[in-house]
């Protein structure tokens, strides 16, 4: 790590989208800890840390140094990892990096997520005390208040609020002078990328109101505000900022029971949850969610290949009550007889001729059943 590189930790597939997560005043990448393992499964995580917070020198900035100056470190460190368009995620401050790169790097976003952060924040005097204070008496007194700033009352993060009371003073109080001086509320409507807005409705230092002025001027932008939050919500609240930025960057979930629906039939679905008990209730809405809602939805793999696909494995692993299930929904998803007789064909060679003449025989029952139906 050299010392005019922001220090981040990268976590996720190399070959996955990137998504950089930025920090808020006072904190490291560790605000991070209890979404970015979840956030890394489908994209390449890398979380990085102000200038003299966690790990990253402080003399990366100095007095008087603006949201531009941290915004062009942010992109240091995407051009070294080799990450030319990158989705995006700040709190506060980061928060803010994340708009100025909206606002004047649009080309390097995929999209934007700005949690409990301002277009701008309250006016440059009460920051410019706080920089000449730290700079003259250090970070102390500063992190005993800590709490009452950043979480709601009883909740507290040790990990952070010794971050907080660790952090090199002339560094924070540079990124003072950053938020100081920074104002994008007439810039807001320039805005294109995918926006997102999270709100904790208890945050002091950036209200809900802050938030809705951004909704309200970036076209098409998502507002959510989290109750019980305060101003680290991804700390406080990780579960409900995770499922706010799964929607952001990966789409709405699809309606599984739907897929299910059109797939299988409205009969043999009504059945299984005429069937279901308490005891397999999780377990059918485990199959709605994951297999119809995520596997089933997935664009890659047509409906067809699906059902082949299906088809072969409920042969190889004997499941004839489920294969006589997917032979009507085969058909349903456009298979003609043909075309099964061609895949249980093919599981003769690969999952044995046993297997295949028990799979003839189940697939000639359903297909009998459709002619007579039929007839």
């Amino acid at each position: 790590m050299t010392e005019k590189l922001l220090n981040h930790r990268i976590e996720g597939p190399a070959s996955a989208p990137a998504l950089l997560l930025g920090p808020s005043l006072g904190t490291s990448y560790a605000l991070w800890d209890a979404l970015a393992p979840e956030l890394s499964a489908r994209h390449r995580v890398v979380r990085w840390d102000l200038p003299g917070h966690g790990g990253s020198a402080p003399e990366l900035i100095g007095p008087g140094a603006t949201v531009a100056d941290l915004a062009a470190l942010v992109l240091d460190l995407a051009d070294t990892l080799g990450i030319d368009r990158f989705a995006y995620a700040g709190v506060s401050l980061g928060g803010a990096v994340g708009l100025h790169l909206a606002v004047h790097h649009p080309d390097r976003l995929t999209s934007l997520a700005a949690i409990c952060t301002s277009a701008h924040f309250g006016g440059d005097r009460p920051w410019r005390e706080r920089a000449q204070r730290v700079r003259r008496e250090g970070m102390e007194w500063l992190a005993k208040s800590a709490d009452a700033r950043w979480f709601t009352p009883g909740f507290t993060v040790p990990r952070l609020v010794r971050d907080h009371r660790e952090a090199d003073p002339e560094a924070y109080a540079a990124c003072c002078d950053a938020l100081a001086a920074f104002d994008l509320r007439d810039r807001l409507g320039a805005i294109a990328v995918p926006t997102l807005l999270v709100a904790g409705k208890q945050d002091p230092a950036t209200p809900p109101a802050h938030l809705r002025e951004i909704a309200d001027a970036v076209p098409g932008a998502t507002l959510v505000e989290l109750p019980g939050a305060s101003h680290l919500a991804p700390a406080e609240c990780p579960r409900a900022v995770l499922a706010a930025l799964r929607t952001q960057l990966d789409g709405p979930p699809a309606s599984g029971m739907a897929v299910r629906r059109e797939v299988l039939g409205d009969a043999h679905v009504d059945r299984a949850q005429a069937r279901q008990t308490p005891f397999t209730a999780r377990f059918q809405d485990f199959i709605s969610r994951y297999a119809w809602g995520e596997i089933w939805t997935d664009p890659t793999l047509s409906r067809r290949e699906r059902s082949m696909i299906t088809l072969t494995a409920l042969v190889a692993h004997g499941h004839y009550d489920e294969l006589a299930m997917h032979v009507r929904a085969a058909r349903r998803n456009g298979l003609t007889p043909e075309e099964i007789g061609a895949v249980l064909l093919q599981t003769a060679v690969y999952c044995g001729v046993p297997a295949a003449n028990s799979a003839f025989t189940t697939a000639q029952r359903v297909l009998d059943e459709e002619d007579g139906e039929g007839g």
